[in-house]
């Protein structure tokens, strides 16, 4: 029957390391790069949403861990996009605050 085999076809195959895979350094350089370009386009753009990328890109790229050589790249996203989120922050709570003399 076709049902005999239903739900065993992952004995032949198994996870061995689960859903993570290790990055190159081809893909962690990318990373890099890429984080940096959206942590610069953050200070002028959409920055609340390009400084968390930036960071997250930073992070990824840096092989998720603070131990070891770091890139230069994933520390300058890292670093440019935290800068660029606490200035975004900085920017929309002073846009929601009330203005004295305005009406």
């Amino acid at each position: 029957m076709m049902m005999a085999s239903f739900g065993h076809g992952t004995r032949r195959h198994p996870r061995s390391r689960g859903r993570t895979w290790s990055r190159t350094g081809q893909d962690r350089a990318t990373l890099g790069i890429v984080g940096v370009i959206c942590a610069v386009a953050g200070f002028f753009v959409l920055g609340i949403i390009l400084g968390p990328a930036a960071i997250v890109c930073g992070w990824l790229a840096m092989g998720r861990t603070w131990t070891g050589p770091r890139p230069v790249p994933a520390l300058v996203a890292l670093v440019l996009g935290a800068i660029d989120t606490l200035l975004a922050l900085v920017f929309l709570a002073g846009a929601t605050s009330s203005g004295y003399g305005m009406f």
